[in-house]
C-alpha cells in the first residue's frame, strides 16, 4: 500500500510542477509577440485491477498544448495584410495629394500668372517689359511643372528603394520560416511532442511576412510549413527557399520589379500576383496613383506647348517675322516621346513616336466626287464619306469632336478647319507588342486596350500620338512608348526669347483697311489665319458691284469658301463670290488659309484691301489669341481646360487619398476584431495565469502531503517490527 501512496503522490508532483512550469511560463511571455498561451493536458495512469476492483495509479502530462485556433490566426493574417497594404498606400498617395494640392507649390498660381503675362502683351504689345515678364512668368510655369515632375521622380525613387527593402526582408522571413522547419521536424521526430515554442516563432513569422506581402500557407505531414505567394508561387517548400528579386524591369528600366529566382534566372511576376502587404501597397501605389498622376501632369504640359506654339505660329513678332520667314514658331521646346526597348528583345525592331500637331489635328480635306462626299483628317488619314453633307458634317463631328462646317462643293477638294486647337492626348503608356510574320498591336496601358494593329512597317496615330514602326521585330518582342510620362520634367522656353522678348509673336500676319470713300457700313474684319496660311496673293482689293451682287477681286484660280448667314455655303475660284443666298447675306469667306467676317450693308463700288501687317508693332490680336488659350478647351478631343485637366488630376488624388483614409480605417477597425478573437482564446491573461499558480500550488502541497502521509505509515509499519 505504501509503495502505491508514493508512485501517486510523487505522479501528482511532477503534474503539478509541470502544470506550474508551464504557467510560469505564460506569465514570463505575456508580452512576448507572437506567444500562444499553453496549458498541460493531464490523463490518469493504468490502473491495477485487484479483486475489490481498479486502483489508479496516479496521473501524468501526455503534453503542453497551445491554445491556438488556425482559422482565427488566418483571420489575423489576412486582416493585417490588407492593412498594411491600405497604410502603406495611403502614406505614398498623400505625398502626391499634397504636393498637387498646395496652394502656392501647386500649378494653379503658376497658370494664372502666365496667362496673366500673356494678357499684358496682348494689350500693349510695343511694351519690352512687358513682353520680358511674359517670357519671365513662361519660366516660372515651366520650373513649376518641373518642381511637381522632380517631386514625382523623388516619390518613383523612393518607391524604387522601399521595394529593394521589402523584398530583401521577405527573403529573410522565409530563410528563417525555412530553418525553424527543420528545427521544428527534428524536434517532432525526436520527442513526438509539439515544439510549442519553435511553432509560434514560426507563425509569428509569416505574420510578420504578411506586413510584408499577402501569403498563403500549408502544411507537410512533417509539420513544415510550405509558403506561397500570388497564385502559387513558391517561397518556402519544407527546407527549401525560392529567393525574391527586386530588379530593373526589361521593359522599363527605372522602374524595379519583382521576380523569383529559379535555376539561376530571374523570373518576372506580374504585378497583379503581388498583392497584399507593403509590397502590395507599394505596386498599386505605383500603378494606380502615381503613374496616372506623372502622365495627367505630363499631358497638360505637353497640351499646353502644343496649343500655345500653335496659335504662336500663327503671330507676327515685333520684327515683322512670321512663319516661314523668320518667325520662331514654337515658344516652347517640346521632346519627343520617349521609346524604351525592351531588353528582351531577339530582333532588331525599331519605333518611334511623335506628338500629333493639334492644328493638323483640326484641318480636313473635303472632297466631292461621283456623288459622294469625303472628308480626311489631316493628322492620320482617317477618312469618313457619305452622300449627304450635313449628315457627313454630324457623322464627322460626332467622331473626331470637332466642329466643322462643311462648304457646299460640287467637285474636287477643299481645306476645311475648325480654327480649335486641342490635342487627344490620352495619359497613358503604350506598349507595341510584335507578333508572327511583323505583326503587330499597339496596347493602351492604362485600360489595356488594344487600340491599334496592323503589320509590317508604316505609320499609325492613337490618342494624339503618331507611332511609326521603322522595322519589324521578332516574335514576341515589346516596345513601350511613353507620351506625356516625363514630359512636365522636359520641356522648356526657348532661350532665344528670353535674349530678344521681340521675338514674341503678338501681331497678326494680316490685316484689312476699307477704303476712305466708301459709302456703306459694311465691315470686313482684320482676318485670322490657320496653320499654313498663305499670304503670297497679297495684297488684294475686293470690291463690291450692289448691280451685280458681286464681291470680286480675290485671287483667280483659288478656291474660296463663301458663308452666308442662313448656314448656306459655295466655294468658288473665279475671283469673285455673291454678296448674297437668296435673301442671307454674306457672312464669312476664307481663302489661302485666311478667314475674314462680314457685317452690314456694302454701298456699290465700296473696296477693302487685304494685305500683309508690315506695321504691327501696336497689334496684339494673336496675344489675344493666345491669351484666350488659359480657358479653351484644348485637353481630351477639346472638353477640357488646362485648368480643368490640372483641377480633375487633384480631384482624383484626392478623391483616392480619401478612400484609401476610410478603407484603411475600416481595415484597423477589422484588424483589431480579429485580434481581440485571437487575443481571447490564444493570448496571456495574467489574472487568469494567477489564479493558476495558486491552484496548482495547492495540487502540488497536496501531493506532498500524500508522500508525508505514506512516509508516516511506512515508519509506522518498521515500527511495529
Amino acid at each position: 500500500m505504501s509503495t502505491g501512496i508514493f508512485s501517486i503522490g510523487v505522479s501528482g508532483l511532477l503534474a503539478a510542477q509541470q502544470a506550474l512550469l508551464t504557467t510560469e511560463h505564460n506569465v514570463t511571455n505575456a508580452n512576448t509577440p507572437g506567444y500562444n498561451r499553453q496549458r498541460t493536458l493531464q490523463a490518469t495512469n493504468v490502473a491495477i485491477m485487484t479483486g475489490a476492483g481498479a486502483m489508479g495509479q496516479g496521473v501524468h502530462v501526455t503534453t503542453v498544448e497551445r491554445q491556438y485556433d488556425q482559422f482565427l490566426v488566418g483571420q489575423v493574417n489576412y486582416a493585417q495584410t490588407n492593412t498594411s497594404e491600405l497604410e502603406t498606400y495611403y502614406s505614398q498617395i498623400k505625398q502626391v495629394d499634397d504636393m498637387l494640392a498646395d496652394p502656392n507649390a501647386g500649378l494653379s498660381p503658376a497658370l494664372q500668372s502666365f496667362f496673366t503675362g500673356v494678357q499684358q502683351v496682348a494689350a500693349n504689345p510695343a511694351n519690352l517689359p512687358a513682353r520680358q515678364a511674359m517670357v519671365s512668368t513662361a519660366q516660372t510655369l515651366v520650373e513649376r511643372f518641373h518642381g511637381l515632375q522632380d517631386r514625382i521622380n523623388l516619390v518613383w525613387e523612393q518607391v524604387n528603394g522601399e521595394i529593394q527593402d521589402s523584398v530583401s526582408a521577405i527573403n529573410t522571413y522565409s530563410a528563417q520560416i525555412a530553418e525553424l522547419n527543420q528545427r521544428i521536424v527534428i524536434a517532432q521526430g525526436s520527442f513526438g511532442q509539439p515544439p510549442n515554442d519553435l511553432l509560434d516563432q514560426r507563425d509569428n513569422l509569416v505574420a510578420e511576412l504578411n506586413k510584408l506581402v499577402r501569403v498563403q500557407t500549408s502544411t507537410n505531414t512533417d509539420g513544415s510549413y510550405n509558403v506561397f505567394v500570388g497564385t502559387g508561387q513558391q517561397l518556402v517548400v519544407g527546407t527549401q527557399v525560392t529567393t525574391m528579386t527586386a530588379r530593373a524591369s526589361s521593359e522599363d528600366p527605372t522602374k524595379i520589379v519583382i521576380g523569383l529566382l529559379t535555376a539561376g534566372s530571374s523570373q518576372e511576376l506580374p504585378e497583379s500576383l503581388i498583392t497584399g502587404g507593403k509590397l502590395g501597397g507599394l505596386l498599386t501605389f505605383r500603378s494606380g496613383a502615381l503613374v496616372p498622376a506623372a502622365n495627367q501632369l505630363g499631358r497638360v504640359a505637353a497640351s499646353l506647348a502644343l496649343t500655345f506654339n500653335d496659335q504662336h505660329a500663327l503671330g507676327q513678332d515685333l520684327l515683322g517675322n512670321v512663319a516661314g520667314s523668320g518667325l520662331i514658331s514654337n515658344f516652347f521646346t517640346v521632346p519627343a516621346p520617349r521609346v524604351v526597348n525592351n531588353t528582351n528583345n531577339t530582333g532588331a525592331g525599331s519605333v518611334s513616336a511623335a506628338l500629333v500637331d493639334p492644328a493638323a489635328d483640326s484641318r480636313f480635306t473635303l472632297s466631292f466626287a461621283a456623288g459622294t462626299y469625303t472628308v480626311t483628317r489631316a493628322s492620320d488619314g482617317q477618312s469618313w464619306s457619305g452622300a449627304s453633307l450635313a449628315a457627313l458634317q454630324t457623322t464627322v463631328n460626332s467622331a473626331t469632336g470637332n466642329a466643322l462646317v462643311l462648304p457646299n462643293i460640287t467637285a474636287g477638294s477643299v481645306q476645311v478647319t475648325d480654327g480649335k486647337l486641342f490635342t487627344r492626348l490620352a495619359a497613358s503608356d503604350y506598349k507595341v507588342t510584335f507578333g508572327a510574320a511583323g505583326a503587330y498591336s499597339i496596347i493602351r496601358q492604362s485600360d489595356n486596350v488594344t487600340v491599334a494593329a496592323g503589320s509590317g512597317a508604316g505609320t499609325v496615330t492613337v490618342d494624339g500620338v503618331q507611332i511609326t514602326i521603322g522595322a519589324v521585330g521578332n516574335n514576341g518582342d515589346t516596345f513601350l512608348i511613353q507620351p506625356t510620362h516625363d514630359m512636365a520634367g522636359n520641356f522648356t522656353v526657348d532661350s532665344r526669347f528670353a535674349a530678344d522678348p521681340r521675338l514674341i509673336a503678338a501681331a497678326a500676319p494680316v490685316r484689312t483697311q476699307p477704303t476712305l470713300t466708301n459709302t456703306g457700313n459694311m465691315v470686313l474684319s482684320q482676318g485670322a489665319v490657320s496653320t499654313g496660311y498663305s499670304r503670297a496673293s497679297l495684297p488684294v482689293t475686293i470690291t463690291v458691284n450692289t448691280g451685280a451682287g458681286t464681291l470680286s477681286g480675290f485671287p483667280v484660280g483659288t478656291p474660296v469658301t463663301v458663308f452666308y448667314s442662313d448656314g448656306t455655303s459655295a466655294v468658288v475660284s473665279a475671283g469673285s463670290v455673291n454678296l448674297a443666298n437668296g435673301g442671307s447675306p454674306i457672312a464669312k469667306v476664307t481663302f489661302d488659309g485666311m478667314t475674314f467676317t462680314l457685317a452690314g450693308t456694302p454701298g456699290n463700288g465700296d473696296s477693302y484691301t487685304i494685305r500683309t501687317n508690315p506695321n504691327g508693332v501696336s497689334d496684339g490680336r494673336n496675344g489675344v489669341l493666345l491669351g484666350m488659350l488659359q480657358t479653351a478647351n484644348t485637353l481630351a478631343g477639346g472638353t477640357a481646360s488646362y485648368q480643368g485637366a490640372y483641377a480633375q488630376l487633384v480631384a482624383d488624388t484626392g478623391i483616392r487619398t480619401r478612400e484609401a483614409k476610410v478603407k484603411g480605417d475600416a481595415q484597423q477597425a477589422l484588424l483589431d476584431q480579429s485580434q481581440a478573437a485571437r487575443e481571447a482564446l490564444s493570448g496571456v491573461n495574467l489574472d487568469e495565469e494567477a489564479a493558476n499558480l495558486i491552484k496548482f500550488q495547492q495540487a502540488y502541497q497536496a501531493s506532498a502531503k500524500m508522500l508525508e502521509v505514506g512516509s508516516k505509515l511506512f515508519d509506522s509499519i518498521l515500527a511495529l517490527g
